[in-house]
């Protein structure tokens, strides 16, 4: 992406404050002061039959093609084209995140132990970039020897005593809330990202509302149930069966509002109901207005 922020007083180094809002929106922060406060819940179900056939279709020059490459993609591009989705909240303050990561949960090969990945897209992902990035990662992570920083973070912190770990978090919840916790940190914190994915379908129910973190900068959570069938009435008046897939988000009600989301959402289903949008790169990529066009630099 071409347009870059420049880092000034008041910014984060994974986010920029935002100050060009509606005056509601400076206030709103104050009011509803943590991510419980703010929680929207709402649903959508997907049709998959278009997405399983575009999955069948490219088996041949995208081999390893999976259904979860493609909802991935979607929610990258959607995050990309509808920078308020980038969000966060922070010590009543509202920021424009620097970047795209999804965190989410993948099960080792062998053993029912899961880990944590946060994987970095670029604006301009294709589903080539997404399946590419998801493919490594995972191969990184998959073996039951295997560990990540997010491992060995954890590991750390669970040898810590109680009483010492309480001060430890709560250090760096402080330090969070004030823009100087360590970036180390937040690299490696599932919790600090644009949106955390969850499969809860590969234990076969149904998606759930999951709870938004008060630790960290996710604004937006977002869980996937297993496929189903459902029976409707087509055009025709005939009774059909299609298939779908649920979809449930949790979302910071600060960062934008009910429109924003819904018109978000509009974007999300018309990606998927289309995958093959996802083939090439946006036509452009928006730059998030509130922050101020004084630090607007353009990279050559």
């Amino acid at each position: 992406m071409q347009d870059t922020f420049k880092k000034g007083f008041g910014d984060r180094y994974d986010g920029w404050r935002v100050r060009h809002v509606d005056a509601v929106y400076n206030v709103i922060p104050f009011v509803m002061r943590t991510r419980l406060d703010a929680q929207n819940l709402f649903e959508e179900n997907i049709p998959i039959e278009n997405i399983e056939r575009f999955i069948r279709d490219h088996r041949e020059d995208m081999p390893g093609l999976a259904f979860m490459h493609v909802i991935i993609a979607a929610m990258v591009r959607m995050i990309a084209t509808r920078p308020y989705l980038n969000r966060f909240v922070m010590w009543n303050k509202i920021y424009a995140r620097n970047h795209i990561d999804i965190a989410l949960m993948i099960k080792r090969k062998h053993s029912n132990v899961e880990t944590n990945v946060k994987p970095e897209f670029e604006p301009t992902a294709t589903l080539t970039d997404v399946m590419n990035t998801m493919n490594a990662i995972v191969n990184e992570n998959i073996d039951d020897s295997a560990s990540n920083n997010m491992d060995r973070f954890a590991d750390v912190l669970g040898y810590i005593p109680a009483f010492i770990l309480r001060f430890v978090i709560g250090s760096l919840r402080w330090l969070d809330n004030i823009g100087l916790m360590p970036k180390a940190v937040a690299d490696v914190s599932p919790f600090h990202c644009s949106a955390f994915l969850t499969n809860v379908g590969s234990v076969g129910i149904g998606p759930i509302y999951h709870h938004l973190y008060e630790f960290g900068t996710c604004s937006v959570f977002v869980a996937m149930g297993n496929k189903y069938k459902y029976g409707t009435v087509s055009k025709e008046g005939e009774r059909v069966e299609k298939r779908f897939v649920g979809l449930r988000f949790v979302t910071d009600e600060r960062i934008c509002d009910g429109k924003y989301y819904a018109d978000s959402m509009k974007v999300l289903r018309r990606l998927l109901n289309n995958p093959e949008l996802l083939m090439t790169p946006p036509a452009e990529i928006p730059i998030d207005d509130g922050v101020p066009a004084r630090k607007l630099k353009i990279k050559k």
